[in-house]
């Protein structure tokens, strides 16, 4: 089924944007050009327009012509699981390199988050993300063991390992997300070129299936340089977690 008219016009900006060729502070084309370009009435043009302006990607109004504000992207909850969906989906080039996986016994922690007995094996990932080629986020990953150990088939090097397990049939439709600042320690600082004791973003989140039984736990460290969190609700809609793209 072909998408609406309106979500063709959004995401089609949505790339302009990303890709630079509307850089922050650019005028985004008007109401009657985006009509003429699409051959539609004002009514798509101007709900595409209301949505970028819904994620902070444009602004203005009241008379003043919409401009770029920030290359960002509202996320869907799946392309948020993935590093690689939403880098992509900006325009930029993810990339990844895994440095360890193994299966080792949960510790207290990872036992409570998983709950699970500790002692109960489990396959833990770590994994340095990138965009462009940049380190940008440091990805410490466990899973429980039946779902961890389908990544041992898996070249985690080759893209979206959530878009693998997925295809394994692997159910990962509810996640809870945790937001604070940590410092650096020295694996963070060699691996994200940052000083140690240097603030990093720090999300955590337990992923499980609609049984309600946690599939996965991540300890994900970002440099704040690079990507920020913003929280976007109303009365309408339940909150939508938004992971930013800090362009420099």
């Amino acid at each position: 089924m072909e998408m609406p008219l309106h979500e063709r016009i959004a995401a089609d900006l949505r790339r302009r944007i990303a890709s630079g060729e509307l850089a922050v502070g650019d005028p985004v084309p008007s109401e009657s050009q985006l009509g003429a370009q699409w051959n539609s009435s004002r009514a798509p043009v101007r709900q595409a327009l209301t949505s970028l302006r819904a994620e902070g990607m444009i602004g203005g109004g009241r008379g003043k012509p919409a401009v770029v504000r920030r290359h960002t992207l509202s996320q869907p909850f799946e392309t948020f699981l993935s590093f690689s969906s939403w880098a992509a989906g900006l325009g930029h080039v993810p990339g990844q390199r895994t440095l360890e996986i193994a299966r080792r016994p949960a510790d207290v922690d990872i036992a409570d988050a998983l709950q699970l007995d500790e002692g109960t094996p489990v396959v833990q990932l770590l994994r340095q993300r990138l965009i462009d080629g940049r380190p940008t986020m440091l990805e410490r990953t466990t899973f429980v063991e039946p779902v961890g150990r389908l990544l041992f088939d898996f070249d985690c090097d080759s893209g979206s390992l959530y878009a693998y397990l997925g295809e394994q049939g692997v159910d990962m439709t509810v996640a809870r997300h945790q937001i604070d600042a940590v410092a650096a320690d020295a694996q963070d600082s060699e691996l994200l070129e940052v000083a140690l004791g240097a603030p990093l973003l720090r999300e955590r989140r337990r992923a499980s299936g609609m049984d309600g039984r946690p599939v996965e736990y991540s300890d994900d460290r970002y440099r704040p340089d690079m990507v920020s969190f913003s929280i976007e609700n109303s009365q309408q809609a339940h909150p939508a977690l938004l992971r930013d793209w800090r362009a420099s």
